[in-house]
């Protein structure tokens, strides 16, 4: 491994964590690892690739389980030392599917048991790893230990004397399904595609010992399943490196709230003492607002069915019952417009689209601080609609800002990067184009 730019170290209050040897500088690329482990999520389990985790139309199958999906033969060749355990296993189960952590588990077990595979060059081990049962909540624990059985149920096909076989290779502390599982959950990072929508789900032990932050100093990116993180800020020698484990564009008890639920602590960081942006996000009048607060659960779930029909509908009506009356800063109302721009998207309306995108932006400007990939991403998104509608001047600008932002969260080389510079060219050589024209 190069010389690392980070090292382990005990933070106060905090357990364990990473800080920077030297200095860093904003947009520097701090590590980049691959998963000891990972997995695509049943939900996409038909449109990405579980080798590259590309997504594509259409993909080949993998012809015993019918389960696993490849690129071509080539991605299909290189993922079957890791696929061949679990291909049985999957055979013993279906019609049914293993859900995403015990997928996760089982892979982790795999690799443990290969011999090229091993955590042991990570800073972090999995025997160190937090698995959290002694301060959870009995349901949640309930709610492992039947992951736990199913992972059990699902591994006695491939690995009758599995837990022989595990007594050798796991650390002590994962040979117990439970505490392996609770570990797993606790631990495991979501992957993410170019869009920033979830495709799987994978365990890096070094970086597990990142600590949280509601304004952190870094932020990760992937590219297939390679993670890199990178700093948003100049980082001093010693700083401790932090990320932040939840979307950081919420409330300050909601934010608390899901750590403590997720991940069992409470959060402390100068956002949360200091309730910073809450007063903002909370702007004009509550009982205009409170309306678009209460209808937020039922626009989530006609998104998560896609019915963008019905969501479109209820998110005009309930932005133009609300009118002019609370600001675009208002969060209820910026993750309705949101869902507005979601919807008119997926039904291809991009005049209307496009107003929705260009109202959000100020508000992401003022929420993101510092360069976050998801105000990258909206960035991107407005600007592809404005150059479609042929808005060419606005687009430009637009790009130009995401560039601003993209260089920092994913570095020079990342295709967002040459797809962006691509978008500003065909910008410049169409403004050319017209002002030749009008001549």
């Amino acid at each position: 491994m190069m010389a690392l730019m980070l090292e382990r170290f005990v933070s106060p209050g905090k357990g364990n964590g990473l800080r920077a040897t030297g200095r860093i500088r904003k947009g520097e690329l701090v590590i980049s690892t691959e998963p000891l482990a990972c997995c695509v999520s049943n939900r996409l389990a038909k449109e990405v690739c579980h080798h590259c985790f590309t997504r594509r139309e259409s993909l080949l199958r993998c012809s015993q389980c019918k389960t696993a999906r490849y690129c071509n033969t080539a991605c299909q060749k290189q993922a079957w030392s890791g696929h061949k355990r679990e291909c049985k296993c999957l055979q013993s189960l279906l019609p049914r599917l293993p859900t995403d952590s015990v997928c996760l588990a089982a892979r982790l077990i795999f690799a443990l048991l290969s011999p090229s595979k091993s955590s042991s060059e990570e800073l972090y081990t999995l025997e160190e790893h937090e698995s959290h049962l002694t301060s959870m909540p009995e349901q949640k624990k309930q709610g492992l230990s039947q992951l736990a059985s199913m992972l059990e149920l699902y591994l006695q096909q491939e690995v009758p004397d599995l837990l022989q076989e595990m007594g050798s290779a796991l650390p002590p502390s994962c040979q117990e399904p439970l505490s392996l599982i609770a570990k797993v959950t606790c631990n495991c990072f979501t992957i993410s595609d170019g869009e920033l929508q979830e495709i799987g789900v994978g365990l890096y032990p070094s970086l597990s010992l990142l600590n949280h932050d509601c304004r952190p100093n870094c932020v990760m990116v992937f590219e297939g399943t390679k993670l890199e993180l990178r700093a948003v800020r100049d980082i001093d020698p010693e700083d401790e490196l932090t990320i932040s484990y939840i979307e950081t564009l919420s409330l300050t008890e909601d934010r608390q709230r899901q750590l403590e639920e997720q991940y069992h602590f409470t959060c402390h960081c100068q956002r949360c003492d200091s309730r910073d942006k809450d007063g903002l996000m909370l702007s004009g009048e509550e009982g205009k607002w409170r309306l678009l607060k209460e209808a937020l659960p039922r626009l989530e779930g006609l998104k998560a069915e896609s019915n963008w029909e019905m969501l479109l509908e209820s998110c005009r009506h309930l932005l133009s019952s609300v009118g002019g009356e609370i600001p675009e800063e208002n969060l209820y109302k910026l993750r309705i417009t949101d869902m507005a721009l979601d919807a008119t998207v997926h039904l291809g309306r991009w005049e209307e689209a496009m107003s929705y995108g260009v109202t959000t932006l100020p508000a992401y400007r003022q929420y993101y601080p510092d360069p976050h990939p998801v105000h990258g991403i909206q960035l991107m998104r407005v600007g592809k609609l404005q150059h479609y509608l042929e808005n060419i001047e606005d687009a430009l600008d637009t790009f130009k800002q995401a560039y601003g932002i993209v260089k920092f969260t994913h570095g020079e080389d990342h295709p967002l990067m040459t797809e962006l510079t691509m978008k500003m060219k065909e910008c410049h050589s169409e403004m050319d184009h017209h002002s030749s024209s009008r001549h």
